[in-house]
């Protein structure tokens, strides 16, 4: 997307009074200089999960990792004495990575149209793991490495010294190939000195159970009493060496296009063009089939199923019948929604207290992105959480653009440059794209 710049109009009556005014009060200008404040950042580590990595789209590939939010903050470092920043890119013949979604083209009702990019695909080898299907392990990763961001982490697993073997973008950091690994994943990012590290996990601990609409028990938030021990225990290991540090929130992943896109009204809407008097969508739910409510958070992976009003064996339409309800998987009913309220609220009182008794820096993604995705001008862009028009979000609804990332990484810069007297300039967001348009 092009970038969009603030159109400044420059009248000469009033350049004319800015020059008297500059003669008459002839101020002492001084460049400020740069400077770390009280921290080090010659080796700083990012830890984390997907938004750490640069995922994008449904997937991880080169020019996500290459707009990731740790990249844009050691880039901006570099200014205050950091030092070299690697990532675990794909090469230019692998760009495609995982593979991941692109916006095709719109239907004549103006529904977006996606397909997969994969055709220089990073995969190489497609590996049955009992319990979670067919894995693509994709290339492995040589060299040295800040970015630790490894997208499907949960912060219950960071322990776990066989989550090598299962995470292909895990496993293709490691040394070893999957079945070989037993390098836990906190052990992984604390082999080497650091001087400074973000940390950002937790996010999949309800993630989820949030994009499976709870109907999976393997998927169930973490305990929180497990949450609360593993992050003390990683916040622990980060800062045992002095090193500082900053830590993010767990975003509100009810308010991104994911849960918000489809609708109850835009369901019914849809269906009463052939079927006027459908006046409810039935779902299933814990405790039962009812008519859907303005509470129920239906998923945006719906629009692209094409279940709606399709019959069953016995005639029954989907979702316009209590007999053929939308299943649990294509929605999150008002019950598992505020599940997810309150585990996301108790993590995120971990993460405060727990950053507050190692000193660390803490940015709010939670309310950063609640309230950019109201809606909001940045340096003459509009952002939202609209899909695909609101720049913030990428195609897989759950994710960020480039321009979304950027805006994460001055909140990390700010955040730092507060706690630790530092002077980190902020990132330039107009060089950064919404999602691409075909």
């Amino acid at each position: 997307m092009k970038n969009i710049m603030n159109t400044q109009f420059i009248y000469k009556s009033i350049l004319a009074v800015a020059v008297v005014a500059m003669v008459s009060c002839k101020p002492e200008l001084k460049d400020v200089a740069p400077s770390a404040g009280t921290a080090n950042f010659s080796r700083y580590i990012a830890v984390g999960n997907s938004l750490t990595s640069g995922y994008a789209d449904g997937g991880l590939y080169l020019e996500g990792q290459q707009n990731s939010y740790p990249e844009m903050i050691a880039a901006q470092m570099k200014t205050v004495g950091g030092g070299a920043f690697t990532s675990p890119f794909f090469n230019a013949n692998q760009a495609d990575g995982s593979g991941y979604l692109v916006l095709k083209s719109f239907t004549a009702a103006g529904t977006p149209v996606t397909g997969t990019q994969s055709t220089n695909s990073a995969v190489r080898a497609q590996v049955a793991i009992p319990g979670l299907g067919t894995v693509n392990f994709l290339t492995k990763y040589t060299g040295e490495l800040n970015n630790y961001g490894v997208p499907g982490i949960k912060l219950a697993l960071i322990t776990y010294d066989q989550y090598g073997n299962l995470n292909p973008f895990f496993e293709r950091m490691l040394p070893g190939n999957f079945g070989t690994n037993t390098t836990t994943y906190l052990d992984f990012v604390t082999a080497k000195p650091w001087t400074f590290f973000s940390m950002w996990l937790g996010n999949n601990d309800v993630l989820g159970y949030a994009t499976t609409g709870g109907a999976s028990a393997a998927d169930a938030p973490t305990p929180k009493a497990t949450f609360t021990a593993l992050y003390n225990q990683a916040a622990t290991k980060l800062t045992s060496t002095g090193a500082k540090g900053v830590v993010a929130t767990i975003p509100d992943v009810l308010t991104t296009p994911f849960f918000r896109t489809v609708t109850l009204a835009s369901l019914l809407a849809a269906v009463r063009v052939t079927a006027p008097t459908v006046n409810a969508i039935y779902i299933q739910t814990g405790t039962g089939v009812r008519a859907a409510t303005a509470s129920d958070y239906f998923l945006l992976t719906l629009s692209s199923a094409n279940v709606i009003g399709v019959p069953n064996a016995g005639g029954l339409p989907y979702g316009l019948h209590p007999g053929n309800p939308v299943e649990s998987k294509w929605v999150l009913d008002q019950a598992e929604a505020a599940t997810v309220a309150d585990y996301t609220n108790a993590y995120n009182a971990t993460i405060k207290s727990v950053a507050a008794a190692k000193g660390l820096a803490v940015v709010d993604a939670y309310a950063l992105l609640q309230e950019y995705g109201a809606g909001k001008m940045v340096n003459g862009a509009a952002v939202s959480s609209a899909f695909i028009t609101g720049n913030l979000f990428s195609l897989d609804g759950i994710h960020l653009t480039p321009m979304g990332y950027s805006i994460i990484a001055n909140e990390f810069i700010k955040s730092i440059n507060s706690k630790y007297g530092s002077s980190i300039p902020i990132v330039d967001v107009t060089k950064y794209r919404g999602v691409k348009f075909p």
